[in-house]
């Protein structure tokens, strides 16, 4: 199954036996959204309702903090995912969240998972069925699993990679919380960011309809904000959930060599310790 996948598609496994949709839609308070809620009132048919806020390391102060794979292990059966589940995540969010949820599971070691190209948004566009009501699952037994640590960065590592530049670091926020021109207002931080970091906004790796764009143009826009695919890369954001769309994107991209800054600015932002930068790219 393919990372991605689009709604004809869908159309045609949905009520397929070995087949999990997951509602993952997340909204900033700001937003004024209760994605519940919404799950109740319209979702694709037979999906069940994720919870993706809930989803995090419950012990960090930090909002994005990536749990262990126990914590995801018993999430997905509680919501009566086993095993040998193909995972089709999907949002209907601004914040493009399904990635997110993509992400998480990907680095606790699951195959079979793919998000919806398009999301809830096109489903609906398309005049595809919806239900509603509150999914019922009986919660399944899973066995552990453990987080691919290996990519994930914590502050140390970033520090560090200020003196060794190993590593390539791309800011998926958008433009003027990057420069500074904004605060963050979705953190209560000022502007600005990582030194030497490269921007690309999340949003500039889908078209109009909310589409992931073609491998070709994800490659050609990480070259335009000066990034190699070829090399690692970084990414952060504001607390590690548009990131997550950036390292999706660069997945399809092709890139094989990336990581997760789960503080991301919440973190570092917050640090009068940590080196910050204004200003375009440099």
């Amino acid at each position: 199954m393919d990372m991605l996948i689009s709604t004809e598609w869908l159309a045609d496994e949905l009520g397929a036996p070995d087949l999990a949709v997951l509602d993952a839609s997340l909204h900033l308070p700001g937003a004024e959204r209760d994605a519940r809620a919404e799950f109740e009132s319209g979702h694709i048919p037979g999906a069940r309702f994720l919870d993706l806020a809930g989803l995090h390391d419950p012990a960090s102060a930090l909002p994005g903090k990536v749990p262990d794979g126990d914590r995801i292990a018993r999430w997905l059966g509680e919501r009566g995912i086993g095993a040998q589940t193909r995972i089709i995540l999907y949002d209907d969010s601004q914040l493009r969240s399904a990635a997110r949820a993509w992400l998480l599971l990907d680095l606790a070691g699951l195959a079979n998972i793919a998000v919806l190209d398009g999301g809830l948004a096109k489903w609906k566009a398309e005049g595809r069925p919806l239900e509603s009501g509150s999914a019922m699952a009986t919660a399944v037994g899973r066995p552990p699993t453990a987080v691919r640590v290996t990519d994930i960065r914590d502050k140390a590592a970033m520090l560090a990679n200020l003196e060794s530049r190993a590593e390539q670091v791309v800011d998926a926020r958008n433009a003027g919380r990057f420069t500074g021109a904004d605060e963050d207002s979705v953190h209560d931080l000022p502007g600005g960011h990582i030194p030497g970091a490269r921007h690309l906004f999340f949003r500039d790796v889908l078209r109009e309809d909310g589409t992931f764009r073609d491998p070709e143009e994800l490659r050609s826009q990480a070259e335009r904000a000066g990034l190699d695919t070829d090399q690692p890369i970084v990414a952060s954001c504001g607390s590690g959930v548009t990131a997550s769309v950036i390292l999706f994107a660069l997945r399809l991209a092709g890139a094989s060599q990336t990581a997760l800054y789960d503080g991301s600015w919440s973190e570092w932002g917050a640090d009068p310790e940590t080196p910050k930068e204004t200003g375009e790219a440099r």
